[in-house]
């Protein structure tokens, strides 16, 4: 894997967290629209922002697909799935535990292992 591979799959793994920030905060816009559902979903700015971002991040990883195999990519989104409860907690005030916190540290020690495995 190339030091530009290990950038591109860093980079979408931070996409995900942005993209889940965005949902949330197209959830708590959801709140303050009024109308049928349909008027808020298409109303909803957050909301549409999210899934143009979610667009523009299946292009990213289509690309990344074409350049790095699955199993190794994939490592890097479960490392950027797990930002997402510290995202909560920073920007939405989402309780977070210790459990968090070890819960993460064991994923980064087998996101460790995996990457030592594609070196072998």
């Amino acid at each position: 894997m190339t030091s530009k591979d290990m950038l591109l799959c860093a980079g979408f793994s931070l996409a995900l967290p942005v993209g889940q920030t965005l949902f949330k905060f197209a959830a708590v816009n959801n709140a303050r629209l009024s109308g049928p559902l349909i008027v808020k979903l298409v109303t909803n700015v957050p909301l549409i922002g999210a899934f143009a971002w979610y667009g523009l991040t299946a292009l990213f990883w289509f690309y990344i697909l074409t350049r790095v195999p699955l199993s190794t990519a994939y490592a890097f989104s479960i490392v950027g799935s797990g930002l997402v409860p510290l995202v909560a907690w920073l920007v939405f005030k989402e309780p977070l535990d210790w459990r968090f916190a070890l819960g993460y540290l064991l994923m980064l020690g087998g996101f460790a292992v995996i990457l030592q495995g594609q070196r072998g």
